[in-house]
């Protein structure tokens, strides 16, 4: 009876922690919101910003609406995207340390929407699509050079870092010989959201949306992927479709994030790990509160970018980069994977 009773106060305890820092990630998130929403030369009251979003025409709001807020949304659904996409990836893979910008799933779309953007720029609105076809040929490098009789973290990572490296030096090199001065292509290769327009909004969202809840659905399905394969066959799960079928729902939400926001690296290894301890492995937890944490991390990063070296702006990604890298190497040298 006390081991009952300490395993219940423990799931409550537990519990309360989840429900606590979804309420502060959700609050969190608003307050950047409108401190985003802010920063700058224009400044608001909060009731004149929603005055002048609903109920009267005010020039100051007009005018942070069409520049501000297409890049504010961006950034949140950017950062919800990939997250979740990372969380998922290491569900499929059973690699705490899977980040779809680490194994190249990131470069292999931007160098696909690199190419359309500078070869076929009447095809521009199939630019997801395409960037899509980039992240499946990225990951099924991956996966395939990395399957020796199993699945080893270890390859994962190192086949990983040189496909991410071969397809970022293909994009670069097709930045360079545009010169440079294709704007399409310099943002999508440096990830930069300066520049962004309520179009790449309409483009981003509904294949965000889509994705978003096709994690949640898969959710339990990736409760059942963390145990072993003999287990989860026994208990009905066909192991390979479900992995292949999740794979293509995280390549979808980096891919197309990355070909409207650029190649961010870290961000879907470093929310996933800080949202396993303030709410658990469950992914029916991880994934919703991944999609919070997520928005609210890559907000921040652009909203740093744009005011430590103001009036000179930092790109969101090497913002992460610089917090990632130092991250990465803590996970890397505390994981008992990688210890010998």
């Amino acid at each position: 009876m006390n081991s009952e009773g300490q395993d219940k106060s423990r799931k409550k305890k537990k519990m309360a922690r989840a429900v606590m820092s979804f309420a502060v990630m959700t609050v969190l998130l608003v307050i950047l919101f409108f401190a985003a929403v802010n920063i700058g030369s224009l400044k608001v009251s909060f009731g004149d910003l929603l005055g002048g979003l609903f109920v009267k025409y005010n020039e100051d709001v007009a005018t942070i609406y069409d520049l501000r807020f297409p890049r504010i949304i961006i950034s949140m659904l950017a950062g919800a995207a990939i997250a979740v996409s990372g969380v998922l990836f290491q569900a499929v893979l059973k690699n705490p340390l899977a980040d779809p910008g680490i194994i190249g799933i990131s470069s292999g779309a931007s160098f696909a929407a690199v190419l359309i953007i500078a070869f076929a720029p009447t095809l521009f609105f199939f630019t997801p699509l395409f960037a899509f076809l980039g992240g499946v040929l990225a990951f099924f490098l991956v996966y395939s050079l990395s399957w020796k009789g199993g699945l080893s973290p270890l390859r994962i990572i190192l086949v990983g870092v040189a496909v991410n490296s071969m397809f970022t030096g293909l994009s670069s090199a097709m930045n360079s010989m545009s010169g440079g001065n294709m704007s399409g292509v310099a943002s999508i290769v440096n990830g930069n959201i300066t520049m962004k327009i309520w179009d790449d909004v309409k483009t981003l969202v509904p294949y965000v949306v889509i994705g978003l809840i096709l994690a949640v659905i898969f959710s339990g399905k990736c409760n059942l992927l963390s145990l072993e394969d003999k287990t989860a066959r026994s208990l009905g799960v066909n192991v390979n479709t479900m992995r292949i079928t999740i794979s293509l729902v995280a390549v979808l939400l980096a891919s197309i994030s990355t070909a409207v926001a650029g190649t961010i690296s870290f961000l879907g290894l470093i929310v996933p790990h800080i949202g396993r301890i303030l709410v658990g492995s469950d992914h029916k937890a991880l994934i919703p509160f991944s999609m919070l944490f997520g928005a609210f991390t890559f907000l921040l990063a652009d909203t740093i970018g744009r005011t430590i070296a103001s009036p000179y702006e930092v790109s969101a990604s090497i913002i992460m980069s610089v917090v990632g890298g130092p991250f990465f190497i803590i996970l890397l040298r505390r994981s008992k994977k990688y210890a010998s």
